[in-house]
């Protein structure tokens, strides 16, 4: 089983470990000789398993410091204790164990190995001892990587969920739901950058008339090829989402009123001036109206009094004559609407 496992641990500790660790597991293995300098390897690199010197003076605070961070609490942590000496009284040695055992399992350990080096007599362990030492260590740590593995593919599974969930199946755009989610997350970074922000709602004109003519199939098209036209015609900085039927919404981050009020024009110009080629005998003639609105002060935290005025310009766009642009420029400036031809 390949894996990556970092140890913690002083020059002993670090060189005795790796000796059995060559020989029990496939693993790529770094090392750090203090927690100082193990937590920035931690963050970087995110091991799959860490083992930790348990007497080694601020293991057990690493410890506890990466299962408190959610980014990497799923790393698993083996503390080790190693102990050179043994007491004779065999109750003493288990009490010792113990609470070594609970004060590493209270800092967030995932496991506490209890590996010493000699008897009670201080002589060196016999072989089968050694050899069942090596079989618990080797255990604990594909258990341990077992575990890693198992939520590495549950995140990966989230992860295809969440994209499923907020992506359009038909247009394979951003959806309403990705729109909730990251409007007030942009509306809170331009507020918090002093940067402007707008929103453009879009509107295919007279879609029903399409569907009505030709039947669903090729209004699906049309909306296919309409997203595509639109993704590949957006700054970077531009997020396009499909907001339900023939209506889209683009958040144009760091863009103020006159800007959006461009961005517009040129989107309707550009479904306008070229006949979409729906199938080899059909060729449609389409336009988009569309409503702009920047970002003001009295705008609530999630945008949806934003969203609403965008809306209100579209339906004045759509009222007005259509494969038009309607959006908010200064009072000296203001525009009612204007024709994209």
């Amino acid at each position: 089983m390949d894996a990556s496992i970092l140890l913690v641990g002083g020059d002993d500790f670090l060189t005795t470990l790796l000796v059995r660790l060559r020989n029990l597991v496939s693993c790529t293995v770094e090392v750090a000789p203090n927690p100082s300098e193990a937590m920035p390897l931690i963050q970087a690199q995110q091991p799959d398993l860490v083992i930790l010197q348990g007497n080694q003076p601020g293991n057990l605070e690493l410890c506890r410091q990466i299962k408190e961070q959610t980014r990497l609490a799923w790393i698993y942590c083996i503390v080790l204790d190693n102990p050179t000496q043994v007491l004779a009284e065999a109750w003493r040695n288990r009490f010792w164990e113990l609470e070594c055992r609970a004060e590493a399992l209270e800092n967030g350990a995932d496991a506490y190995l209890w590996l010493p080096k000699n008897d009670v007599k201080g002589e060196p362990l016999d072989v089968e001892i050694i050899e069942q030492q090596d079989r618990l260590l080797s255990s604990q740590i594909i258990s341990g990587l077992r575990m890693v593995k198992n939520h590495r593919e549950l995140m990966r599974t989230n992860d295809i969920l969440s994209a499923i969930a907020l992506s359009d199946p038909l247009t394979e755009l951003n959806n309403r739901r990705a729109l909730d989610w990251e409007l007030p997350r942009q509306v809170q970074n331009a507020r918090s950058r002093s940067e402007p922000l707008s929103v453009l709602m879009l509107d295919v004109d007279y879609f029903k008339s399409i569907n009505d003519t030709y039947g669903h199939p090729v209004g699906d098209r049309a909306l296919q090829i309409i997203s595509s036209r639109l993704r590949h015609n957006l700054r970077f900085r531009d997020t396009l989402f499909r907001y339900g039927g023939e209506e889209f919404v683009i958040i144009l981050s760091n863009t103020d009123a006159q800007e959006a009020l461009l961005v517009a024009h040129r989107l309707c110009r550009l479904i306008a001036d070229q006949p979409f080629t729906i199938n080899e005998a059909l060729d449609l003639n389409m336009t988009i109206s569309a409503g702009a609105a920047s970002l003001q002060e009295p705008d609530d935290g999630k945008g949806a009094s934003l969203l609403q005025r965008a809306d209100q310009n579209l339906l004045r766009a759509k009222v007005t004559g259509r494969n038009r642009v309607v959006g908010e420029l200064d009072p000296d400036e203001k525009e009612e609407s204007k024709s994209t031809k």
